[in-house]
C-alpha cells in the first residue's frame, strides 16, 4: 500500500505491479475554520497577512527557507527542535510560539492566512491537509509530498521561488482548501485501508 501517486510511479518503475492506494486522512472536525464562536482570539489586523510554519525545527525541514524571505505581515513557526534556540536567536523577528497540541494547535493554524512549508525531504507532509482543513493556502516547493497534497491554483501554489508560492497562495480561496481536505477524512481512509484487505482474505479464504 503506498499513500501517493508520486510513491506509485517511482515503485512501478522500479517493477513492483501489486500495488494499491492508500491515502493519509485529517480530522476535519478538530482541524477546521475559526468562527466568532472561538475562543482563541485572531491575529490583529496589523499582524496580517500571517504565514505560519508547524513541525519539526531543524534544518533537515529547510525551514529557513521561509524565515529568510522576504514577506509583508508576520511569520509565525510551530513546533520546537534541535534548531530552535538558533533559530531564534538569528531571526528575531519571528513569532516563535513552540509546541501547540489539539485545540490550541488547530486555532493557531486556523489563526493565520498562509500555511509555508519549506520542506523538500518530506514524503508526505500531513500538516498540510491540517492547514487546508483550517481554511489555509499552502506555498511550497514543487517536491515530493507537496505534489500529492497541493492541487496547484487551487488549494496551494508550488514553485521553485517560495515567496512568489506564498504571495500567490494568499490570493486563494480558503473554502476551496477546506472542501478539499473534507474529501480526504480519516473516514474516507479507513474505508479505503479496509477495502484494499478484501481480495486479500477472499484468497486466504480459499487456501485448504
Amino acid at each position: 500500500m503506498v499513500a501517493t501517486n508520486n510513491m506509485e510511479q517511482r515503485l512501478r518503475e522500479r517493477g513492483f505491479d501489486r500495488i494499491v492506494k492508500w491515502e493519509r486522512g485529517v480530522d476535519t472536525e478538530l482541524f477546521r475554520p475559526l468562527t466568532k464562536s472561538d475562543e482563541y482570539p485572531a491575529a490583529d489586523e496589523n499582524e496580517r497577512p500571517v504565514w505560519i510554519y508547524v513541525g519539526r525545527v531543524a534544518v533537515e525541514k529547510n525551514i529557513e527557507a521561509f524565515l529568510e524571505l522576504d514577506l509583508p505581515g508576520t511569520k509565525r513557526v510551530v513546533g520546537d527542535g534541535p534548531a530552535l534556540e538558533a533559530m531564534r536567536s538569528k531571526y528575531p523577528e519571528v513569532q516563535f510560539l513552540g509546541y501547540r497540541f489539539g485545540e490550541e494547535l488547530a486555532a493557531t493554524i486556523a489563526a493565520a492566512d498562509v500555511f509555508v512549508f519549506p520542506s523538500l525531504t518530506d514524503t508526505f507532509g500531513l500538516v498540510m491537509l491540517e492547514a487546508m482543513a483550517c481554511g489555509l493556502p499552502v506555498a511550497a516547493f514543487p517536491v515530493t509530498g507537496p505534489v500529492d497534497v497541493v492541487k496547484h491554483g487551487k488549494t496551494g501554489v508550488l514553485d521553485e521561488d517560495l515567496r512568489k508560492a506564498a504571495m500567490a497562495a494568499l490570493e486563494l480561496d480558503g473554502q476551496a482548501c477546506r472542501d478539499e481536505a473534507l474529501n480526504r477524512t480519516w473516514r474516507r481512509a479507513t474505508e479505503q485501508f479496509a477495502s484494499n484487505l478484501v481480495p486479500v482474505c477472499a484468497t486466504a479464504a480459499q487456501v485448504p
